[in-house]
């Protein structure tokens, strides 16, 4: 099979159309559904340390597990669906993790729980890694930002209302009840999620050539902004995932004393990512792409600073500001990602997500070291320290710019 790119013109999906809003209401509720699986174990931490024995480092694997085969797997699932096709590998994908869930439901031994939640990470990964190269490729560029925006919101309403219902289920019947009912739900979403989704327009099989696939990698990793970018999202995914990982260990201490619904509650304040990710995607259409990641990262900072006083209505505050800088990071960081990429862009895109989970993955568990030590002062010292790296980074960016 060739590329067909040069003897047809490609036809954009612009905003305000029918087939725009099937897109969006398609990759909805396939990202709730991808998301709520992925996070769903981390507001309950504390009940698997208390269920299986296990330490704060050893109960994060459940859901570093998960992140670190996802982010093997998008390096691999983007140049599979270069053959096969968008649609059809994130339809698959989102069926299997769904059973896998289901599966991983019934389990009661805690190696075989990470076993099949890595399983369920390579799985999601072939949605996650080809949601964002869909829009790039279906979506008219003046929507572009903004429906990356909106695709990410509804990854953040997934996420959030896995880690609610999960921990609202598993306080009051368990958790394996919790992990069936959002594998259900997310079986039945990826149905409609095939039904609904339409089938791309601008889309043409390649066959893989192994030699080139690997040169993109080689090259994308080589260009002086993409490599930044991918560090960047490696940075910003790590500290995300090691503040709401750990939060729920000093909850349930003294003077504070929650239950794991109330930690799982605390998952609404992802909603500011409904606000921030579209948000961040219209004002880089307008001011330096740059300074308002700068300006995302130092939000983040700062509600790492407000976190640390011990009234809980403050710390809510604060993490409120951080993930709401998270989000707008994240947002500007990703769409960079596709729209400077000129060649390759499921590669660039993939290597992002790569960079991204990995960061969920090594600093999850990592940082459960500095718990152990200094628990939320040493968590928090890691997370600035790491920020501030960012933001040097981000320095770099708009120098090489």
């Amino acid at each position: 099979m060739k590329n067909q790119n040069f003897t047809k013109k490609n036809i954009y999906i612009k905003k305000n159309t029918k087939e725009f809003n099937q897109i969006i209401l398609s990759l909805f509720l396939g990202g709730f559904s991808s998301f709520s699986i992925l996070y769903c174990v981390q507001s309950i931490l504390p009940i698997f340390s208390k269920q299986f024995c296990l330490t704060a480092t050893e109960s994060s694997l459940s859901l570093s597990a998960t992140t670190a085969t996802m982010a093997i797997g998008t390096l691999f699932t983007g140049i599979l669906s270069d053959v096969i096709g968008r649609k059809l590998i994130m339809s698959i994908s989102l069926f299997i993790a769904s059973v896998l869930t289901i599966i991983c439901a019934t389990v009661d031994h805690w190696k075989m729980i990470i076993f099949l939640r890595a399983l369920i990470g390579l799985s999601l990964s072939g949605v996650v890694a080809i949601g964002i190269t869909y829009i790039v490729e279906e979506i008219h560029s003046n929507s572009l930002s903004f429906c990356i925006g909106l695709y990410i919101s509804g990854n953040t309403i997934g996420g959030c209302s896995g880690r609610i219902i999960s921990s609202i289920i598993a306080e009051y019947f368990s958790w394996n009840i919790s992990l069936f009912i959002i594998g259900c739900f997310s079986l039945i979403s990826s149905f409609l999620f095939l039904y609904l989704l339409p089938s791309s327009k601008n889309f043409y099989p390649i066959s893989i050539d192994y030699k080139k696939f690997l040169n993109y990698f080689y090259l994308h990793l080589k260009n002086p902004i993409l490599s930044i970018l991918f560090m960047i999202g490696f940075l910003l995914m790590g500290s995300f995932i090691t503040i709401f990982n750990y939060i729920g260990y000093r909850l349930i201490l003294k003077p504070f004393l929650f239950s794991s619904s109330s930690i799982g509650l605390l998952s609404i304040i992802y909603l500011t990512g409904v606000y921030s990710s579209p948000k961040a995607g219209i004002l880089i259409n307008k001011y330096n792409k740059g300074n308002i990641l700068i300006i995302s990262l130092l939000l983040m900072i700062l509600g790492i600073l407000i976190t640390q006083f011990n009234q809980i209505i403050i710390i809510i505050l604060g993490l409120i500001i951080f993930s709401g800088g998270f989000f707008a990071s994240h947002s500007i960081a990703s769409s960079w990602v596709g729209l400077y990429a000129k060649f390759a862009k499921v590669q660039a895109t993939s290597l992002y997500l790569f960079f991204y989970y990995l960061g969920s993955s090594v600093f999850g568990t990592f940082s459960g070291f500095f718990w152990f030590y200094s628990k939320w002062l040493g968590i928090s010292i890691f997370m600035i320290i790491i920020l501030i790296y960012g933001i040097f980074l981000c320095f770099k960016l708009k120098k090489n710019n």
